[in-house]
C-alpha cells in the first residue's frame, strides 16, 4: 500500500476547538494516519473563539491575500497556521474578518443562528480549495466532516475536475448529529454555484436548509460516513446508489484500521 496524501476538513479540532464530536475526530483520527505512514494535512476555520495568542497562530504569508468569490462579493483570504502540542501535526485556519471574528461560532449569543452561516460554509469550501492549490499540494483522499464541508465533493467533481492537483482525487464525507433549523435565503443556490455547476447538479440544495447541505455531500462524495447509527438522517442514505460506498465505522479500538483500509479500498 502506498504512502497516501489525506487532507482532512472540519469545522472544528481539538485541542483549538469543541462544540460537537467532529473536534474530537478529527484530532484523533489525522494523528493515527500519520502515524501509518500517511501524509497529512488539516484546514480548519479560524472561528473568533480560537484564542491566537494562546494557540500560538501565526499568518503563513504566502498562502494569503487569495480573493474568494461568494455571490456577487469577492472577499480575502487570511491562512494562519499552528502546530498541535505533543503531535507533529499542523493545522491551517481559514481566516477572513468578515466571517470569522466573532465571539461565537454558528449562534449569536440569543442563540440566534447566523443569516450568513450559508456563505461563511461557501467561502471556507472555496478556501481550502484554493489553499491547498497555493500549496501545491495533491491529496488522495479529501476527508470532509459535517455539513460546513459539504460543497467540497461538489466542487471537486465539477469545476476542478481538471485540476491537476485534484483530477485523482476521492472525497469521503463523514455525517454527524449537528442539524439546524434555519433556511437560507432564495439566493442559496446562486450563491453556491462556480464554472461547470449547472442548475440541475444542485437540486438537493433548493430546500436550502441543513438537510439540503447534507443530501449534496452525499450525492458528490465517493464514500460516506455516517458518524452514528441512528443519524436521523437513515432515509437519505437509502436513497444513494449502490456503487457509492455507505460505511459506519464503530469507535471500538480499530476503528482507525477501518479508515486506514477504506482509503486504501478508494484509491486503489
Amino acid at each position: 500500500m502506498s504512502k497516501l496524501r489525506i487532507l482532512y476538513v472540519a469545522s472544528e479540532i481539538n485541542p483549538f476547538l469543541q462544540t460537537s464530536k467532529v473536534a474530537e475526530f478529527v484530532r484523533k483520527l489525522p494523528q493515527a494516519m500519520q502515524e501509518k505512514g500517511m501524509e497529512i494535512r488539516i484546514l480548519v476555520p479560524r472561528f473568533g473563539l480560537i484564542n491566537e495568542r494562546k494557540n500560538r497562530l501565526h499568518e503563513v504569508v504566502r498562502l494569503s491575500g487569495i480573493n474568494i468569490a461568494v455571490g456577487d462579493e469577492e472577499k480575502p483570504l487570511i491562512i494562519k497556521v499552528a502546530s498541535i502540542p505533543n503531535a507533529k501535526l499542523q493545522v491551517y485556519f481559514i481566516d477572513n474578518e468578515d466571517y470569522f471574528h466573532r465571539k461565537y461560532v454558528f449562534h449569536d449569543k440569543e442563540n440566534n443562528f447566523y443569516e450568513d452561516n450559508d456563505e461563511r460554509a461557501i467561502f471556507f469550501c472555496k478556501g481550502v480549495i484554493e489553499t491547498v492549490r497555493k500549496l501545491g499540494w495533491a491529496p488522495d483522499i479529501v476527508h470532509c466532516n459535517d455539513w460546513m464541508t459539504s460543497l467540497i465533493p461538489l466542487y471537486l467533481k465539477t469545476t476542478y475536475k481538471n485540476d491537476p492537483l485534484f483530477k485523482d482525487a476521492k472525497a469521503v464525507f463523514t455525517v454527524y448529529n449537528n442539524s439546524f433549523k434555519h433556511k437560507f435565503n432564495n439566493d442559496l443556490i446562486e450563491k453556491v454555484k462556480m464554472i461547470d455547476i449547472e442548475d440541475s447538479m444542485l437540486t438537493n440544495l433548493q430546500t436550502a436548509d441543513y438537510y439540503g447541505f447534507i443530501k449534496l455531500g452525499l450525492e458528490f462524495a465517493d464514500a460516506v460516513i455516517k458518524a452514528e447509527e441512528d443519524s436521523g438522517l437513515n432515509g437519505y442514505f437509502d436513497e444513494i446508489p449502490d456503487r457509492k460506498k455507505i460505511e459506519t465505522i464503530e469507535k471500538d479500538d480499530n476503528f482507525t484500521d477501518s479508515y486506514y483500509n477504506l482509503y486504501n479500498e478508494l484509491v486503489g
